[in-house]
């Protein structure tokens, strides 16, 4: 409940005892949960700013339903995924490629959220094209960067 009640005072910017609606993926990923955009609406997140507030005695329960929910990944599950196009079986994958998948599957990121993850997260590509996927991975979910979806 500390690090849950720290967090959301990260996200009360006011210091009213509320945060706004559409940091609560931002907040539920400081907690190290992956939930889906999809999962995020359901339990009240908004795409805009300033629709919806919740205050902490609301925002509780929804990190313990987020954390018992199962559409959202981890670490291993996403290391899965990245295997597949690990043609060698060496660790590494066409840069090309993780950026296609990142582009144009499952909740897409667009060309600024892409640089600024590859910024914060990417190794070197080698003469090949490939880069080592599991560092990636690793950094991406270590620093859990922020991907602000809403314009």
């Amino acid at each position: 409940i500390e690090k849950a009640q720290f967090v959301f005072s990260v996200y009360d910017w006011e210091g009213t005892g509320s945060m706004d609606a559409i940091d609560l993926g931002n907040a539920l990923r400081a907690l190290n949960l992956n939930p889906t955009l999809d999962l995020i609406g359901k339990m009240g997140g908004t795409q805009k700013r300033g629709e919806k507030k919740i205050k902490f005695d609301e925002f509780l329960p929804i990190y313990s339903q987020v954390k018992k929910e199962k559409e959202q990944g981890c670490y291993e599950d996403f290391l899965e995924c990245l295997k597949l196009y690990d043609k060698n079986e060496d660790g590494t994958m066409l840069l090309a490629e993780l950026q296609h998948s990142l582009t144009a599957l499952g909740e897409k990121l667009d060309e600024t959220e892409l640089d600024n993850v590859f910024k914060d997260c990417m190794d070197p590509e080698d003469d090949d094209g490939n880069i080592p996927y599991a560092p990636f991975l690793k950094k991406m979910m270590d620093n859990m960067v922020v991907i602000d979806h809403v314009k």
